[in-house]
């Protein structure tokens, strides 16, 4: 009897994990961001179901009786999935801020405030939502913007202006900051250059009135020309991965403490190929084994690589056709099973299912048509 108590009284701890640990979601939210010239009117929020793949509507937010949502082209959400923040892509330069309701897909109003700079591009949230970062492409500059505890936004409080030239005389005629990404552990900022072909390096102090400064080096340069766009981080901070819009190359970085060391570069292009070059996105998958990145212009595919698990090292898998015109963005679920994709130039959505075990993108499970389709947010619904 005393051994079948110390059986079972062994055993409690492990049920009661077991009982405890919460299970993975069924459903998702995807939340689109537009550009409003075409068709479309402004932020759309479907229902991603996990075993079919399946996209349904649930919301939309237009107001389209507020001439600054417009052009809601990138979007963010906070890390409690209660607030999301929208910039508005215009000469302007605006960003919305908007409370979110996971559970039915409502989007509402909240504020609106200026970027002091024209056509933001990208934005991002830290994770204890302090303060949202815009990428303010035409005018080369990158603004804080502080958050409030009701998710409302303050106005800027710093704004960092680039400077320089890269050899492209008609991309890179000046600076044009594309994407602002925070390190994993947030000390760090980096944020992109097209224009000046650097990958700009701040230390991050969420608590300050400014909260960014120079870090040390302040940048890293990639070959001119080639016009970095996004970052994408791996899931164990060892290593970062940039895609180069204008050259259209991924480079490969061992990542420490602020500091990137490149250690490959790779030619996403066929050697055949002798079109226009727009690379535009690039994303890991969730368990860190593979990375993908689209291309536009006139290859319109996503090309995959395997990731080396020892030294972050890229190895060519494969190449998939977009199905459309200009994947401006595309967006893979928490479980690693679909990757979605929005072809900008052909107001298409596709979701394809992925195999697991080998990260290959398989058939496509459903479709969206959807004005100017810019932005994918994948969020739980639960």
């Amino acid at each position: 009897m005393k051994k079948l108590l110390l059986i079972i009284s062994t055993l409690c701890p492990v049920l009661s994990y077991a009982q405890s640990k919460k299970p993975a979601p069924s459903t998702y939210d995807v939340l689109i961001g537009t550009y409003t010239t075409g068709t479309s009117k402004g932020v759309y929020v479907y229902r991603l179901y996990e075993e079919s793949g399946k996209l349904s509507y649930l919301n939309e937010f237009t107001n389209v009786d507020d001439t600054a949502f417009i052009n809601p082209s990138y979007l963010c959400v906070s890390n409690n999935n209660k607030f999301v923040y929208a910039v508005n892509e215009s000469t302007k330069g605006g960003v919305t801020a908007l409370t979110f309701n996971a559970n039915t897909g409502k989007l509402k109003f909240i504020n609106n405030q200026p970027t002091q700079g024209a056509d933001p591009c990208y934005v991002t949230i830290d994770k204890d939502q302090k303060n949202i970062f815009i990428a303010n492409y035409s005018s080369g500059s990158l603004a804080v913007l502080p958050v409030n505890k009701d998710g409302s936004l303050s106005p800027v409080s710093q704004l960092i202006k680039d400077s320089g030239i890269g050899p492209v005389k008609d991309r890179q005629e000046g600076p044009h900051v594309h994407m602002a990404a925070l390190s994993p552990n947030e000390k760090y900022l980096l944020y992109t250059d097209l224009g000046t072909d650097k990958i700009n390096i701040e230390r991050y102090h969420a608590s300050k009135p400014q909260p960014l400064t120079p870090a040390d080096p302040a940048f890293v340069s990639v070959a001119p020309g080639n016009g970095p766009r996004h970052i994408a981080f791996s899931p164990d901070g060892k290593h970062a991965y940039l895609v180069q819009e204008i050259g259209g190359f991924v480079n490969a970085y061992a990542y420490d403490n602020g500091k990137l060391t490149q250690i490959q570069s790779l030619d996403m292009k066929l050697p055949e190929f002798g079109g226009n070059i727009g690379s535009a996105a690039i994303k890991i998958s969730p368990d860190g084994r593979f990375l993908y990145a689209s291309n536009r212009g006139n290859a319109n595919d996503i090309v995959q690589y395997a990731i080396n698990a020892e030294n972050g090292q890229l190895s060519f898998v494969a190449r998939v056709p977009s199905l459309g015109k200009g994947p401006r963005d595309f967006s893979i679920d928490p479980q690693g099973k679909f990757l979605i994709v929005s072809n900008q130039n052909s107001d298409t959505i596709y979701v394809y299912r992925i195999n697991q075990q080998n990260g290959f993108i398989g058939g496509v499970v459903s479709t969206l048509k959807i004005g100017n389709p810019v932005c994918l947010k994948i969020v739980s619904a639960e």
